[in-house]
């Protein structure tokens, strides 16, 4: 059985999604992290197979302890991370519905997100699956899996959040 992406609990995540994409574009790091849930993760798996996070090597395993720390990074004081940050665009699409229901959506899509920084353009690809908790007051990210492309090569330091 297919998922209709023109289901409307669908939209909502993409159109989160999106969101979520474009305040990452933006270094709007603060707006960023309260899209997400208090007790979600934000996870950057090296093994690009794993499904169990807690448990294996990751480049971010991230609470909401964890990302406050990493935003914190971000946007005060000297910080290597911050220090002439790159400049990122980038496009989220092939969206794929995991699990639809009224509270939640599970959805993978591909990033291509491409930075700009002293003089020098990087490209990253990445599959990334949204588990989006959808509510009345709001839907929040529940869980953001980022699985780069080259996550089992050596990976330099972004300077963003992917």
């Amino acid at each position: 059985m297919s998922i209709e992406l023109n289901d409307s609990r669908i939209q909502r995540a993409i159109a989160l999604i999106w969101h979520e994409a474009e305040l990452l574009d933006t270094k709007d790091y603060q707006a960023w992290q309260e899209l997400y849930t208090p007790e979600a993760k934000y996870v950057i798996p090296i093994d690009p197979q794993t499904e169990d996070f807690a448990s294996s090597l990751n480049m971010v395993f991230d609470d909401d302890r964890m990302r406050r720390m990493r935003v914190a990074r971000m946007v005060e004081g000297y910080s290597p991370s911050a220090v002439a940050a790159a400049r990122t665009v980038r496009t989220v699409s092939r969206f794929n519905a995991d699990r639809v229901s009224d509270t939640e959506v599970v959805i993978r899509s591909s990033q291509i997100l491409c930075s700009y920084k002293r003089n020098r353009h990087d490209l990253l690809g990445a599959n990334l699956t949204h588990h989006i908790a959808l509510a009345a007051d709001g839907d929040r990210i529940a869980q953001k899996v980022v699985r780069l492309l080259n996550s089992d090569d050596p990976v330099n330091a972004s300077g963003f959040l992917l």
